[in-house]
């Protein structure tokens, strides 16, 4: 990523928790542009400079979200359930959220894929790209807002200090 002044740095494999809310805002971004280039470039061919940000986006989430999406269901909502029987069903609702946003990144991904590859996207398609980007923008508001007023709450209070550094250790593992 690049550097922006005054930003707060990434955290780090110490900060498990505190990378999964960096990966939320590089989600939150990521699927900014995905949302706002279908919305501007209706009935038209993208331009250079939209093609490469959608590109990049779309590359985004086929390393990078499915990456976090194993980083909390690998790492984090195992220990989370074994250690708070409270926490099940939220993290079961987290994990349905998961797969409807896989479906709809599949969806994107194709849609997109045909209007780069023909530089043109037909009314009905167009539409499911809207829809599809307008679902995803809902889903991944509401799925943030519980993970980080929740979910990373309750880790963070109930895990203890070896846990945390097991999760960061995984984390680190899966990017190698």
């Amino acid at each position: 990523m690049a550097i922006q002044i005054g930003a707060k740095p990434d955290s780090s494999f110490d900060d498990p928790i505190g990378m999964l809310k960096d990966c939320h805002r590089r989600i939150e971004s990521f699927l900014h542009i995905l949302c706002v280039v279908v919305d501007r470039a209706q009935g038209r061919s993208l331009t250079v400079e939209e093609r490469a940000a959608v590109q990049a986006a779309l590359q985004y989430f086929r390393t990078g979200g499915q990456r976090h999406t194993a980083d909390e269901e690998q790492s984090l909502f195992p220990r989370l359930r074994k250690s708070d029987a409270q926490a099940s069903d939220e993290i079961d609702r987290l994990e349905n959220d998961h797969r409807e946003a896989n479906d709809l990144h599949t969806s994107v991904e194709r849609l997109y894929a045909v209007w780069i590859e023909s530089g043109a996207l037909g009314p009905d398609d167009t539409q499911q790209l809207l829809a599809a980007t307008s679902r995803l923008k809902q889903l991944y508001s509401d799925h943030i807002q519980v993970e980080e007023t929740t979910v990373f709450a309750r880790a963070a209070h109930i895990l203890d200090r070896d846990a945390i550094a097991a999760i960061g250790i995984e984390f680190r593992l899966r990017r190698k």
